[in-house]
């Protein structure tokens, strides 16, 4: 395929960016023979289906089809998108399930139907459960599935008979009250996308209460469609009323205990995850309003009273790992934290890792701990093992990005890397190799890529040049393409990293992807560096990196400079050209948060702290009071159905360029939200329309 086709731009669409046909969201048995996923049909097809594969024999099963069960397309409620955007899921079909401890059968949802799937005997049946239903999940002995409808927590037997509310919002006030389910700071920015949990037994539930009755109400409109009454969502912006958070045991028998936890803005309001296992009693994560303190407790589910496991501060914030708190078989806490200069495991809050090896994951907690972290580069995940005693075993080691899921003696490995697109994932149990085979499509790009590091921060960067460029034969126009926020990466070791930005380097540019401080894999302190600090540090990192690199390749043109990005990449992208116009002629600034007030709690205050102690650390990092600044191109583009960062973010910041008589462009894009354009020709011409509108800026 010619790099330079726009049939790229199609395809990329079409397989959600060549990510369809991959498997994923692995699931094994205790005893490790059969191994659970999800993987569509082919590297087009949207629609996810629900496999097995058997350990012993390597026989692959499809346990579900969505297209025999349902035939048509899903019909999806306005609560089942909200949790897809929050989750970034644009497949349909299976596009999660869970199981019974013994995987014996798997329940899920297609149109908020709940279907539940025998996984020994075979067949698919619908549980009448009243509807719509989401999040459903089965308690560890198969015998009950829980669910969430109308804001109700509801139980039905797996035989399909009592269904019934365990609790429902009072008074019916089904506008402000909801129960079990993860409020949207928590699944926006903690990755807690769950609100309850079974009890090892099967016989009780630790369930979530929001009340969002104190939150702002903001209104989401359609201009496009003025006949259409405006989406209301309670959203917490920085400085404003979270929703409140409780919890609650509820029994099977209809008993009810409350939650002992000082859940106050002055306390420890945020819940950032829980833990229940067969080895103890649940273990919540708290975290202060500032994100300073963390408190590990452990809950009698009998009484509701807690009792403090663990109480640590830190002076910028404490990071929220994946998989932890858990407990070890013999009941010691297994936690992650910043301690001399890296992210360790810790155990009983004894660090059992050395401080370089910066911990990503806690994937598996036995008798050693599994779990992901990055060594000497960070563009690199490996898997690790680590015993009590501090035995670390890397179970990783081909060059790229890994993960792994473990049951019994099984482990499933999924990799990329550089040598292909796409991941290769291998089952491994003793000494049997299976590889689950995947039906994505390859882009047809060939990668004109060089990774390196710049400057005197050591700056991971990547390069990626047009294809036949000659060294010394043109000077090129340069595009920067960064993330460039906190607790995110674009320069890996993986090949589909780089996709994009090579179709875009063969439209004629030298572009520059660059991770600065702020970005994990490198400690602590090369992550707090940016504390009160985004706009600065950020910016600083990318022009250091443009500069160290060009120094090296002198073919880039740093009189032809632009720059694009999306979320915090559009952030950066507009913050470059009202900053630092000597650098940059032109960015495309897509989604943009241009002022921290507007943006949601949890995230914003970690980085920028509370607006009311400090209002001058928000004015100094918006982007509104630079307006007047603007001596460079600017295209502003936003999807006006976008619930994450709304639109308002742009046309505040477009009404403060037209009143300092700035001129710009701005692009709305209607019925969109914070995930870009989806289908293929808007998909195409959305592309097409920013390189057309980048080479016309830069004149060439």
């Amino acid at each position: 395929m010619a790099t330079d086709s726009p049939s790229f731009l199609r395809l990329q669409a079409r397989t959600q960016r060549f990510t369809l046909g991959t498997p994923r969201e692995f699931q094994l048995s205790p005893d490790g023979r059969r191994v659970l996923f999800l993987r569509s049909a082919s590297g087009t097809e949207r629609r996810n289906s629900l496999l097995s594969v058997d350990t012993e024999t390597g026989a692959e099963t499809v346990v579900v089809d969505p297209v025999e069960l349902l035939g048509g397309d899903e019909q999806l409620t306005r609560e089942e998108r909200a949790r897809r955007e929050r989750s970034r899921t644009q497949s349909a079909g299976v596009v999660g399930y869970a199981t019974d401890a013994e995987l014996r059968i798997a329940v899920f949802t297609l149109s908020s139907k709940l279907f539940v799937a025998d996984l020994v005997d075979g067949g698919v049946r619908e549980l009448p459960a009243t509807g719509p239903v989401i999040d459903p999940r089965p308690n560890p002995t198969g015998t009950y599935v829980a669910y969430t409808s109308g804001g109700s927590l509801r139980v039905i037997g797996v035989d399909g008979t009592g269904d019934r509310a365990l609790a429902e919002p009072e008074g019916g006030d089904t506008e402000n009250i909801a129960w079990g389910l993860a409020e949207f700071v928590a699944a926006e920015e903690m990755d807690r996308n769950r609100g309850y949990w079974w009890s090892p037994d099967g016989t009780k539930l630790l369930a979530q209460r929001n009340d969002r009755t104190a939150v702002p109400r903001w209104h989401i409109a359609d201009p496009a469609n003025p006949d259409k009454p405006a989406n209301t969502v309670a959203y917490p912006a920085a400085g404003t009323t979270n929703v409140t958070v409780t919890l609650h045991v509820l029994g099977l028998d209809g008993s009810r205990v409350d939650v002992e936890w000082d859940n106050d803005d002055s306390a420890l309001p945020y819940l950032t995850a829980v833990h229940w296992s067969s080895v103890g009693d649940p273990l919540l994560a708290l975290e202060s309003r500032d994100q300073t303190r963390q408190v590990i407790v452990s809950i009698d589910p009998a009484t509701g009273a807690s009792t403090v496991r663990q109480d640590r501060t830190d002076p910028h914030w404490i990071d929220v790992v994946p998989g932890v708190p858990a407990l070890t078989p013999d009941g010691k806490l297994v936690n992650v934290a910043a301690l001399d200069g890296g992210h360790r495991v810790t155990i009983d809050g004894q660090p059992v890792t050395a401080p370089d090896l910066q911990v990503r994951q806690i994937l598996d907690v036995a008798d050693d701990i599994l779990f992901t972290a990055s060594l000497d580069d960070p563009t690199q995940t490996h898997v690790f093992t680590v015993t009590q005693d501090g035995t670390l075993t890397q179970l990783t080691d081909v060059p790229g990005v890994h993960g792994a899921r473990r049951g019994g003696d099984a482990l499933v490995f999924t990799s990329w890397s550089l040598a292909q697109e796409g991941p290769s994932t291998v089952v491994r149990r003793g000494a049997r190799r299976i590889e689950i085979g995947a039906t994505a499509i390859a882009s047809g790009l060939t990668l004109n890529l060089t990774l390196l590091t710049a400057g005197e921060r050591d700056l991971r960067c990547a390069l990626l040049l047009p294809n036949g460029h000659q060294p010394g034969s043109a000077k090129l126009p340069v595009l920067l393409d960064p993330y460039g926020g906190p607790h995110a990466q674009r320069v890996l070791h993986a090949a589909n990293a780089y996709l994009t930005p090579q179709w875009l380097a063969d439209q004629g540019f030298a572009v520059l992807v660059a991770d600065g401080r702020g970005t994990p894999g490198r400690g602590p302190d090369w992550e707090r560096a940016l504390h009160h600090e985004p706009a600065e540090v950020t910016l600083a990192d990318q022009i250091d990196a443009l500069h160290a690199v060009a120094e090296r390749n002198p073919d880039l043109d740093l009189s032809r400079v632009a720059i694009r990005g999306w979320s915090y990449g559009g952030y950066l992208a507009a913050l470059a050209v009202l900053r630092r116009p000597d650098v940059f002629r032109a960015a495309v600034a897509g989604a943009p948060v241009t002022d921290w007030r507007l943006y949601d709690t949890f995230y914003t205050e970690r980085y920028l702290g509370h607006p009311d102690a400090d209002p001058a650390v928000y004015q100094r990092n918006s982007l509104l009071d630079d307006a007047k600044n603007l001596d460079a191109s600017l295209l502003l583009i936003h999807g006006l159905a976008d619930d994450n960062v709304f639109a308002a973010h742009t046309l505040r910041l477009s009404s403060a360029l037209l009143a300092a008589g700035r001129p710009h462009t701005v692009l709305p894009l209607s019925g969109v939200t914070h995930m870009s354009p989806t289908s293929e020709v808007e998909s195409e011409n959305f592309m097409l329309m920013q390189v057309n509108w980048v080479k016309h800026t830069l004149g060439g």
